[in-house]
């Protein structure tokens, strides 16, 4: 792992603009250096992940974005898994879960599911792939900078790696059930995630745009001599783009520029940062409470009708043996959101004081509020799978409870608020205090 030992000071090597970039967690300027293969540069203040050097990163992505599309699609036309009871086996698709969903009048949580496991996935790929296979052909590809964006867009609504969590936990439930039958889906599933991650991670944006072609916009002489006094982008004019990384002067407009390179909008701080993230904040709390008091799954059977709570589900684990799985449930489902909307809160409250304490032990805490996010989901890939298998009529039925739609809206809400929060306005206070 490399890190960057320049503070804010850069000077020129020879003719032509020096390389410069900014931290996308703090701002800070730093000059870019060379990487080992497989190396990291760090930020030398917040230590935020800079960039990566991937080797042979369009070869390698394009490969397993391709072995990705295939199992993405056998994983969508055979079924995860079967059910059988006397006799009879039901199976399902993860488009025929979707489909009970909306039957039954959960279209909030069917259209959740579908975007993040089906359709999400699908526009990461198709975008590697369109973006990859013209420059395996020395070709340019055309529109990449509205593909890329797409591409962009997607990457933290897909939730492959959570959907076959939740497809675990569901299995040890159906097990008490009845006879389970796993389908060819559930294995091409677990191999699309695993290849998802290879692809996501030997794909590198500025190998891309090197191949693609340079852009003249990114910072001149005249900028790299102002950045020797000054520490950020924003003190000495300059903006970076949060989709591909291009270093741009800015303009008169900052909010109404756009990056000449990707096309993604610009912005010196997110707009209206700590008012958004509140206001996400604020729903999510409302709807926590519900999502934990109301029933999430309703089970129908010969010897009546039973309501399941997130709660009671996590005590059925740990009753029935499955003690891992309970507290993996536990942690994602009940732990975690109430967790990040606490992190979110402190985060937001400190910022907006413009505190200058623990401004790294902070930036660390932004950091793991979004990595951990998506995990939250399970619980709804775990309603999902039951209530598409179990389907006996007379024997046993189960349905989505309204606190399903209440917990889907709690992990969007805090997902969004984390989205909305800028971690570099926690640096820009400990800035103002050194001015």
């Amino acid at each position: 792992m490399t890190t960057a030992t320049t503070n804010g000071t850069n000077g020129t090597t020879g003719p032509g603009p020096v390389p410069l970039v900014a931290c996308h967690e703090c701002d800070l300027l730093q000059r870019e250096s060379a990487v080992p293969p497989d190396g990291t540069l760090r930020c030398c203040r917040c230590h935020a992940e800079l960039y990566r050097a991937h080797p042979n990163s369009t070869d390698r992505a394009l490969a397993f974005t391709l072995t990705c599309v295939v199992l993405f699609f056998i994983s969508n036309l055979y079924p995860i898994v079967g059910l059988a009871v006397n006799g009879d086996l039901v199976e399902t698709t993860l488009l025929g879960a979707v489909r009970v969903l909306y039957r039954d009048g959960m279209w909030p949580i069917a259209g959740l599911v579908l975007a993040t496991t089906f359709l999400m996935p699908l526009m990461q790929m198709t975008a590697m792939a369109y973006l990859l296979v013209p420059l395996q052909l020395n070709r340019r590809p055309y529109h990449a900078d509205f593909v890329f964006r797409l591409m962009h867009l997607a990457q933290p609504w897909g939730m492959t790696e959570v959907l076959i969590l939740g497809m675990l936990v569901a299995l040890v439930k159906l097990a008490h059930i009845a006879s389970v039958v796993p389908g060819v889906a559930l294995w091409s599933f677990g191999a699309l995630m695993l290849l998802l991650a290879a692809a996501g991670s030997a794909f590198d944006p500025r190998a891309l745009w090197q191949r693609i072609g340079s852009f003249d916009d990114v910072a001149s002489n005249a900028e790299a001599a102002a950045a020797a006094s000054a520490h950020t982008a924003l003190r000495c004019g300059m903006l970076s783009c949060h989709s591909c990384g291009l270093l741009v002067k800015s303009t008169a407009h900052v909010h109404g520029a756009a990056c000449p390179r990707c096309g993604a909008h610009l912005h010196a701080r997110k707009p209206g940062s700590i008012a958004r993230t509140w206001a996400f904040l604020i729903a999510a709390i409302v709807m926590y409470i519900p999502a934990n008091v109301l029933p999430v799954m309703n089970t129908s059977s010969l010897f009546g009708s039973e309501k399941d709570t997130i709660l009671s589900g996590v005590v059925y684990l740990w009753t029935s043996g499955s003690w891992p799985l309970a507290v993996v449930v536990f942690i994602a489902s009940i732990a975690v959101p109430m967790l990040k909307i606490l992190a979110l809160m402190y985060l937001a409250i400190s910022t907006q004081r413009r505190s200058v304490m623990l401004v790294q032990e902070r930036t660390r805490i932004y950091r793991l509020v979004e990595l951990v996010g998506r995990w939250s989901m399970l619980d709804i890939y775990v309603i999902t799978i039951l209530v598409a298998l179990v389907q006996f009529n007379a024997l046993a039925t189960i349905q989505a409870g309204p606190a399903a739609v209440a917990f889907g809206s709690v992990v969007v809400l805090t997902m969004f608020a984390a989205m909305s929060f800028d971690p570099r306005l926690i640096w820009d206070a400990t800035e103002d205090h050194h001015v």
